[in-house]
């Protein structure tokens, strides 16, 4: 039977709703209301415009995450048990989220309805999210994981070794608590001279994570611990949340003694734990870390005493057997013949060093004659002969070079000589007639000779102004022609002479 032909008149008017959610706008209205087909933007715009009048501007919206992609923007699906609405939370908005979300998360969302009509998608845009219920506690237990992480809390170099045998245990935990009572058997039955001191705290609810701070802090600053022990029982999250607290594990970390925790069961994992020297699955397995099993440490006793009396009696044999090698030496069971083998080595040495002293004083004396040899051919006297004999080679040698040379044919070497010499005489004879010329035309004769004349003083210096006479000295005058003698009766300088010499030469008046 084929499928039947679709009749919108035949719809059903409304589809029953989920419990709890309120019917769709217009829900009872008629399908055939409308007078015809429209278009699907049209459609589109009035289920934004109904979704718009319906619901408030902002709203909040609580379910469980799925299903979350990171694509710039945050994309995810937000459920509860009867539906899912798609969200987007946009990268800007992302940003400034105080928690973000994540798959299996319970949050609360603030935003708004949007209808996408080019995807015909209805969506939650949020801007606002807050974790709540259990999952706000994983979120702020992840976070502080992370913090202590990155400062180096959980560093295994960092954490501190437990003493081998501690003497004073100091354990921090409930009076009451069931933790305690496991202490204690444990301890007592591996080692009875344990010595435990209760620090008594609460271990859950509000002012417990303050308190066993200060009790950690008021151990460590007393003394007398070797070691300390945090621990309780098991419970759930929220009882477990006071061993979460980052002042607690700033404690634990400035204790200056190792501390040791054990909180909750064997699955459950706290900050406290994760920072402590040493994490121990429950109070029993903590006991056991910190406390030694007397029994076992007797049987190490036994078996390195045992150990220690097989190396002793191997070092006494090996001892002996060193002792036996020694006295059977040949140093000490017959020490003459070590003497003899001394001074059989000796002339040993003593033969052959003798031969290699004769072989090398042969060896320096045939280099000796070599030398002597070749200082005789390199004597002073050797040498000055042998250059006296070459020079007079070298004589005789330039003695013919010369005489060969003097045999050269020199008549016209000497009629060149004399030509050249004879001309060298005319050219000088004529310079110096032409010098006694011009001598003779300056010269003194000269000048005498044109009217002029010279006075001589009485000790035949030349005078040259009055000043060099006195009245009745003698002088003599030199003429061109001869001179005469005369007496000087007195002098005058003449007019604008004075301070200036004039020279001795006088104008003959005749």
């Amino acid at each position: 039977m084929g499928r039947l032909p679709f009749d919108p008149s035949k719809m059903a008017v409304a589809r029953s709703a989920p419990p709890g959610v309120p019917p769709a706008a217009g829900a009872g209205r008629a399908a055939t209301g409308d007078t015809g087909p429209i278009s699907v933007s049209a459609l589109t715009a009035r289920v934004a415009g109904a979704l718009t009048a319906a619901l408030p501007v902002r709203i909040a919206v609580m379910g469980q995450v799925s299903g979350l992609r990171e694509r710039t923007h945050l994309y995810f699906d937000l459920k509860d048990e009867h539906a899912v609405v798609s969200c987007v939370i946009f990268a800007s908005a992302a940003r400034r989220l105080a928690a973000r979300p994540a798959d299996g998360l319970n949050v609360v969302l603030k935003g708004r309805v949007e209808f996408y009509a080019p995807g015909g998608k209805v969506s939650f845009i949020a801007d606002a999210c807050e974790p709540v219920g259990v999952g706000a506690m994983e979120l702020e237990f992840r976070r502080l994981c992370e913090e202590l992480r990155a400062l180096g809390w959980f560093a295994p170099e960092r954490k501190r070794p437990l003493p081998l045998v501690p003497a004073r245990i100091g354990v921090i935990t409930s009076r009451t608590g069931a933790a305690l009572q496991d202490v204690i058997n444990t301890a007592r039955q591996r080692w009875q001279g344990a010595r435990l001191a209760l620090i008594d705290v609460r271990v859950q609810g509000e002012g417990a994570p303050a308190e066993i701070t200060r009790a950690l802090r008021a151990a460590g600053q007393r003394g007398g611990f070797d070691v300390l022990l945090l621990t309780r029982g098991g419970g759930s999250a929220e009882d477990l949340w006071a061993f979460n607290d980052r002042e607690l594990a700033r404690a634990i970390v400035e204790s200056p003694v190792p501390v040791v925790a054990a909180i909750g069961h064997e699955t459950d994992t706290t900050i406290a734990e994760l920072v402590a020297d040493l994490r121990a699955a429950t109070p029993t397995q903590a006991a056991m870390r910190i406390v030694p099993d007397a029994g076992a440490l007797a049987r190490e006793v036994a078996n390195a005493s045992r150990r220690l009396g097989l190396l002793c009696d191997r070092l006494l044999e090996s001892a002996r057997h060193r002792l036996r090698a020694v006295a059977s030496h040949p140093l000490l069971a017959d020490p003459g013949s070590l003497v003899a083998m001394g001074r059989a080595r000796v002339r040993e040495h003593h033969t052959g060093l003798t031969r290699v002293a004769r072989a090398r004083l042969g060896r320096d004396r045939l280099r000796l004659a070599r030398a002597s040899a070749s200082l005789q051919r390199h004597r002073p006297e050797a040498v000055f002969a042998r250059r006296s004999v070459l020079l007079d080679q070298c004589a005789r040698r330039l003695a013919r070079a010369a005489l060969a040379r003097a045999r050269i044919d020199v008549e016209p070497l000497a009629g060149r000589l004399a030509r050249t010499g004879a001309a060298m005489a005319r050219r000088a004879e004529a310079a110096l007639r032409a010098s006694e010329q011009r001598l003779g035309a300056v010269g003194p004769a000269s000048v005498l000779r044109r009217g002029f004349s010279i006075t001589l003083g009485p000790g035949g210096a030349l005078v040259r102004s009055p000043r060099d006479v006195r009245p009745g000295d003698r002088v003599v005058t030199r003429t061109g022609e001869g001179e005469f003698g005369s007496v000087v009766e007195g002098h005058r300088l003449r007019r604008g002479a004075a301070g200036s010499a004039e020279p001795g030469l006088f104008q003959d008046p005749g």
